[in-house]
């Protein structure tokens, strides 16, 4: 019995001796690991004086400098450069339309005041002449309301309206007052749109009745060049060019001396404009009347 435990006794001893090598091996082994990892370095705690200062610096911040703050610097997204993208395009757009609109008024802008009156007195005219027309049609429609025979009335007022509009047509001669202009075109540089530049600015002023160079000008005149001279409705013709426009001169001469206007740029290409006034101007170059091939009168 004793024997037994004595052997207990020195197994005992021995697992501790063989428990004491293990943990001495492994301290061992820990040692060596921590000269080679370097070593750590720890990292300093904020100062609890700094951390209050820190916050309360955030909630002083106002409103509207947590705004900036929270928006600069900007951060953009594809989207958002898309939508900046656009929007400069329809403001360009924008602008161009304006600028270009506003090139039409740039010759007044730099117009003399006596130039802006005699535009502003044009315009006058204008509303006259309208204003005149309408008081007539109206005293038509009273004398035919008015008068005891009004068949006789009718056949009258409809053989003034053919007169007037044979005379539009250019089927009949006319005479009255109204200018004279002639261009003279040295250097070959006066071209087809130039003269219906003309054309159309006499009709705004009023013009009734015009001949160029012996060719009626009616509603679907038109105007070519053909080479250093201009065609109008097929007939050629050559400088000098002689406009005789039937009409109020004192309307129509204005309406081609307008800054910017007919004689101006006329002048621009070196051609010479005179300008007469008359108190009869005789409009004889005539026209054949044609039939339509299409149109009918709608009372047929």
């Amino acid at each position: 019995m004793s024997e037994q435990n004595d052997r207990n006794d020195g197994n005992d001893r021995n697992d501790g001796n063989d428990r004491d090598d293990r943990n001495g091996r492994d301290a061992q082994q820990a040692n060596r690991l921590r000269r080679e990892l370097p070593a750590e370095v720890p990292a300093p705690a904020p100062a609890a004086g700094q951390q209050s200062a820190e916050a309360r610096a955030q909630q002083a911040l106002t409103g509207r400098q947590r705004l900036v703050k929270g928006l600069w610097p900007p951060r953009f997204t594809r989207a958002q450069l898309i939508v900046a993208l656009l929007l400069f395009g329809l403001g360009f757009g924008l602008a161009v339309q304006v600028a270009s609109n506003s090139d039409t008024d740039s010759a007044l802008r730099g117009a003399r005041q006596e130039d802006l009156v005699r535009i502003l007195d044009e315009l006058d005219a204008r509303t006259q002449r309208l204003e005149d027309e309408k008081q007539g049609l109206e005293k038509q429609r009273q004398e035919l309301q008015t008068s005891s025979d009004q068949a006789a009335e009718a056949r009258r007022q409809t053989a003034e309206k053919k007169r007037q509009l044979g005379i539009l047509a250019g089927t009949v001669a006319a005479q009255g007052p109204g200018i004279t202009m002639t261009i003279e075109d040295t250097k070959g540089t006066v071209q087809a749109d130039m003269l219906l530049d003309a054309i159309q600015e006499l009709r705004a002023a009023g013009a009734e009745a015009i001949q160029v160079n012996g060719v009626r000008v009616v509603a679907g005149t038109y105007f070519t060049d053909s080479g250093r001279s201009v065609s109008v409705d097929g007939n050629k013709i050559n400088a000098p060019y002689r406009f005789k426009v039937i009409g109020k001169p004192q309307d129509l001469e204005p309406a081609l001396n307008i800054p910017g206007g007919v004689v101006q740029t006329l002048e621009k290409e070196q051609a010479t404009v005179t300008v007469e006034q008359s108190g009869k101007i005789v409009v004889d170059a005539l026209r054949q009347a044609k039939r339509p091939d299409y149109a009918r009168s709608s009372s047929q």
